[in-house]
């Protein structure tokens, strides 16, 4: 079994969008997953935002394979900051259940930080939602820290 990770094609996009929608989905009922759909996830049409993203030249979207299929993907937007300097942003990073602890969340989590590394970046950031114990553990074992906790209240509609 061969972990690894690569930059997606268009080709890739019919894949990227049938794990996009599994992410939504985990996501989703989790806490603070229905205010991260509506602000955060990629607009519909997944197709379109995502074959957007692969031509993008200030965004990278990566592909996590095992023995060459699709398992996974990672996307990471470069921002400018008002200092001019520049700031990796992991806004989606999803491996299907069955693939996971296994390496291809690293492998992918490296690509992204090789991109960002590339493009000269001070740093990267990447959400956890709260309660999702996994993916934050999984974000500290590769390096991360908080630098900042997003308080959110409902209010009555």
């Amino acid at each position: 079994m061969v972990e690894s990770a690569r930059r997606a094609t268009s080709d890739d996009v019919p894949r990227i969008v049938e794990l996009a929608q599994l992410l939504r989905a985990e996501l989703g009922p989790m806490k603070g997953g229905a205010v991260w759909l509506l602000r955060d996830a990629w607009p519909e049409p997944l197709s379109d935002a995502y074959a957007a993203l692969v031509d993008r030249d200030d965004a990278s979207v990566v592909v996590g394979t095992i023995d060459d299929v699709i398992v996974g993907y990672g996307v990471v937007v470069i921002e400018t900051l008002r200092s001019a300097a520049r700031l990796g942003v992991v806004t989606d990073l999803f491996v299907e259940a069955e693939a996971r602890s296994v390496g291809v969340g690293e492998c992918l989590a490296e690509a992204m930080l090789t991109v960002c590394t590339e493009q000269g970046c001070i740093g990267i950031d990447a959400l956890a939602l709260p309660g999702h114990r996994d993916t934050k553990n999984f974000f500290e074992r590769n390096g991360f820290t908080a630098r900042a906790l997003t308080m959110h209240r409902d209010l009555p509609s």
